[in-house]
């Protein structure tokens, strides 16, 4: 179910059982502030209702295209040609993302926050896994971070598409 308003976006960030709702708050965010749409498979740990959204102050919602699945089975069935150019970012990936050469149209998979994407799907898209290098101690990222990264990297490879590329303190 579509929850924004036109579609004007390129990356498509999708979030499988996102379990925080800060988190998604953040990306929401970063999906606001980069013309990126925000694709959620439930189930989720939050409500994300107008009155939800209203009430979390999250002013800058009307700024992403929310895009809302029942489970991966509806997502895939309404794209099923998602994985073309999708990767599903894992810290379990062989492959760091730098390997990674995003188009402007490229799908990027989060899964949860205490477990990650499910085991089928990363072994499924195995060649499409990617992850962001750390240390071998640390566990993970935060999920907003990751997404941040990631979303970032893909629009810098495609020259930040539709992004302002100056500040303005750019004339003084």
């Amino acid at each position: 179910m579509y929850l924004g308003r036109e579609v004007w976006s390129v990356l498509k960030i999708v979030l499988v059982e996102p379990e925080i709702p800060q988190n998604c708050g953040n990306v929401a965010r970063t999906c606001a502030a980069t013309g990126s749409q925000l694709h959620l498979i439930r189930p989720l740990g939050f409500d994300i209702s107008e009155r939800a959204v209203r009430r979390a102050g999250l002013d800058y919602w009307h700024l992403v295209d929310v895009f809302d699945y029942e489970n991966t089975d509806a997502f895939f069935a309404a794209h099923p040609d998602a994985m073309d150019d999708g990767y599903l970012a894992t810290t379990k990936a062989p492959q760091d993302y730098t390997q990674a050469r995003f188009s402007p149209d490229s799908w990027l998979f989060f899964g949860k926050e205490t477990a990650g994407l499910p085991a089928w799907l990363r072994e499924k898209y195995r060649e499409r896994c990617i992850r962001l290098p750390m240390r071998r101690e640390a566990r993970s990222l935060n999920l907003s971070n990751s997404v941040a990264i990631l979303t970032y990297e893909a629009l810098r490879q495609n020259g930040f598409p539709g992004l302002t590329g100056e500040g303005e303190m750019k004339d003084r």
